[in-house]
């Protein structure tokens, strides 16, 4: 059965991008008899408030939007997170680090026979000053890091599959080893504070709720070879992937949780419809619109 998601932060009101977001994966499962999921990604919770998370409800249910089963919670996950880590970590493929980000940039910027830095999915790419050597007992650190090298060992090049703009055609990725190590480097999977990684999060939820399809904008899409490799390491079955153009102000300039301007909610009030919405972000109508 197809299975989709939208998993949006409670950090602040969706905008049109959301709604150009839940809407394609909601259509795109009910077209063919699948599932839809909802999944609240509240790994923060700094910033993640109630408030938010009753708005989103509110908000998708007026688009014309239904999902099905409970909604998964991340803040409820740490357990399976945790045992995820451990996987990972009795295969000796995780190291404690104890680099801030200014040392990160000082040791990046750092002259290395004229090399500019390089720039990953999370930032900088990590220079490995916390690594351990091979055979060497690696550090105690609050952060926990991925060793890429030693994740990619024996491994041949991960692949994924991406699904083209009409939403049927398959076009392969391969990703080399060399661009793991080169342009990604070693992610961060645990931070200071104890709460899982955006990475590894999204990875063992989506092999919870087995998602066989994960429809999200092109800003991920450079986050996807992350997700491929762990779903690898961890014996998850690969969803097929569709990553979407993102929705843009006058200006071009992507949408974000501050553009209040561009709130759904805030169209709502206006008396705007949801096929005004629809509309607004260039797709069809409800088919019983």
């Amino acid at each position: 059965m197809i299975r989709t998601r939208f998993a949006p932060s409670p950090t602040g009101p969706l905008h049109l991008g959301h709604a150009y977001s839940a809407i394609t994966a909601h259509d795109f499962a009910r077209r063919q008899g699948g599932e839809f999921l909802l999944r609240i990604e509240d790994l923060d919770q700094s910033r993640a408030r109630p408030e938010w998370t009753a708005q989103i409800f509110e908000d998708l249910a007026w688009l014309g939007l239904t999902w099905d089963g409970p909604v998964v919670h991340q803040a409820s996950r740490s357990a399976a997170y945790a045992a995820a880590l451990t996987t990972l970590s009795e295969r000796g493929l995780l190291y404690g680090c104890r680099c801030r980000r200014r040392d990160i940039a000082q040791a990046a910027s750092a002259p290395q026979e004229d090399a500019a830095p390089i720039w990953g999915p999370d930032g900088l790419v990590y220079p490995g000053t916390c690594r351990p050597p091979v055979g060497g007992t690696p550090l105690d650190g609050s952060v926990q890091r991925l060793n890429m090298t030693a994740a990619l060992t024996g491994c041949a090049d991960i692949a994924f599959q991406e699904l083209a703009n009409d939403l049927q055609t398959p076009i392969n990725h391969l990703q080399n080893t060399s661009h793991y190590i080169d342009n990604i480097g070693d992610v961060v999977l645990s931070r200071r504070d104890s709460a899982t990684a955006y990475h590894l999060a999204v990875v063992v939820d989506d092999a919870a709720q087995k998602i066989t399809h994960v429809l999200r904008g092109a800003d991920l899409l450079n986050a996807t070879p992350i997700h491929t490799l762990l779903q690898y390491l961890l014996g998850y079955q690969k969803p097929r992937y569709h990553h979407h153009a993102l929705v843009r102000d006058d200006k071009g300039k992507r949408l974000a949780k501050r553009d209040d301007a561009k709130a759904i909610a805030k169209f709502r009030r206006e008396g705007a419809s949801p096929d005004d919405i629809r509309q607004m972000v260039g797709l069809p109508p409800r088919p019983n619109s």
